[in-house]
């Protein structure tokens, strides 16, 4: 199940650059509705909040996605345990029949001979047939003994995966209700973006993604300054492996499609949809959500970067992106954009991860050419 929050013209048009159309006025006699924010508000306050929740909205985003990745275990853990049960209430049904079976043998055999097994032998005019009956006898009494303990066994194991099957289900139910109270939570963010946008003037829109853009300009031009990428990280000479090579291929193909929460394509992405999809697609699979691509996968230095890694932003690794090469990225970046590349300084870095670290770079490697726009 994945959030779709349809993009309104107010938040594709911060996206854009585009005007806003003005707000239709309130029929007569009707109170006009409070604006999300005051007029007057200086618009790096306004960009500022905007930015607070966008992030917010990609946090609760990342754990919709992580609680979506354990219902699916879970779904899959449940279905595994009812087919375990049915299959042990098959087996304790034919042992029980066996049973009843033996029981009616054994009713035959007291009432039809008042002599022990011993007896018999001893009166029998031909010993060797009495000891080969006493032989099936014991062995009689050992196949019945055998049924018994596994009439027993198997009542406990079914018991025993009865109880963890409706623990199971109670498991599911419970990430269930957390999964909606968090899809709840995305799209009350996403509301207080469009509040916010409906409340600004086109004047607004305009400043307010020109200001957006010359924080993302001067905060790559600081990073490259700095030196913290490194020429190898820069130039051209750091090749992908051949799975991430396939990898950052997919990436761009996916180029102009809409982010949309949740979404893992083909038409329509998240940030870690888009990175674990394209993983998926090079035949290396990868954590789901952002927080665990950076938990689980190899560290890799910003300065060492090649195309194919990922990019981590924000201290709770709360969105992801691919490194292409020369300090730029392919990312599904926000509700109301689409996939597109940008400068990797984006979002406040926080690091970067190789899924192929056990893949050596390629010996010559031709970048893909930037999709057109």
């Amino acid at each position: 199940m994945s959030g779709r929050f349809v993009r309104t013209v107010c938040t594709a048009a911060l996206v854009a650059g585009t005007a806003l159309a003005a707000v239709p006025a309130p029929p007569a006699g009707a109170a006009p509705a409070a604006p999300a924010a005051p007029p007057d508000q200086p618009v790096s306050a306004l960009l500022n909040r905007l930015q607070t929740l966008y992030r917010e909205a990609e946090e609760a985003t990342e754990t919709y996605n992580a609680t979506e990745e354990k219902l699916k275990k879970q779904r899959a853990e449940v279905e595994r345990l009812t087919d375990q049960l049915a299959d042990a209430r098959i087996a304790l049904t034919d042992s029980r029949n066996d049973a009843g079976r033996l029981a009616r043998e054994q009713y035959r055999g007291t009432h039809g001979s008042s002599l022990s097994p011993y007896m018999e032998f001893l009166l029998s005019a031909d010993p060797q047939q009495a000891l080969d009956r006493s032989h099936e006898i014991r062995r009689a009494a050992g196949r019945r003994a055998s049924t018994v303990d596994r009439l027993s066994s198997g009542e406990q194991r079914a018991a025993g995966l009865a109880q963890r099957a409706r623990q199971a289900l109670n498991s599911q139910q419970t990430l269930a209700a957390d999964q909606k109270k968090q899809q709840d939570a995305v799209k009350g963010k996403l509301a207080e973006v469009e509040r916010l946008l409906a409340s600004l003037s086109p004047s607004q829109l305009t400043e307010l993604r020109s200001l957006e853009q010359h924080g993302i300009s001067e905060a790559q031009r600081k990073l490259l300054a700095s030196g913290a990428l490194g020429p190898r990280a820069l130039g051209g000479a750091q090749a992908p492996s051949r799975a991430g090579s396939k990898a950052l291929e997919y990436a761009f193909q996916q180029v102009g499609k809409p982010y949309v929460w949740g979404a893992t394509g083909p038409d329509s992405f998240d940030c870690s949809g888009l990175t674990s999809q394209a993983w998926a697609r090079a035949g290396g699979a990868i954590p789901r959500t952002s927080q665990e691509q950076w938990k689980s996968l190899p560290r890799v230095p910003l300065n060492r970067l090649r195309p194919g890694d990922l990019v981590l932003y924000f201290e709770g690794a709360t969105h992801v992106a691919l490194y292409i090469g020369g300090g730029q990225v392919v990312q599904a970046p926000r509700t109301g954009d689409v996939v597109k590349i940008s400068p990797i300084a984006s979002n406040p870095l926080l690091g970067a991860v190789r899924p192929d670290a056990d893949q050596a770079p390629m010996s010559s490697y031709t970048p893909p050419a930037p999709p057109a726009g």
